[in-house]
């Protein structure tokens, strides 16, 4: 068996968040999943999708003013 591919992880898991967390059968009952686990989930997708992005918000540089000969 394969392993699945990120983005069909990241697409079940953003199924999976916004599905039922519980469902039965005839005349039915369903229970929708937690709004902490939601916002976890949106969470935890947003950070993937800030991962993917070169410049990933924080950038360190050395500044080394002119003149000052330290070089």
């Amino acid at each position: 068996m394969t392993d699945p591919s990120p983005n069909d992880l990241t697409d079940a898991i953003a199924d999976n968040a916004t599905g039922p967390k519980r469902a039965q059968g005839d005349a039915g009952s369903v229970e929708q999943h937690g709004l902490a686990d939601q916002i976890d989930a949106d969470r935890y997708l947003a950070s993937k999708e800030a991962a993917k992005r070169p410049d990933r918000g924080i950038r360190i540089s050395r500044l080394i003013p002119p003149g000052t000969g330290g070089g």
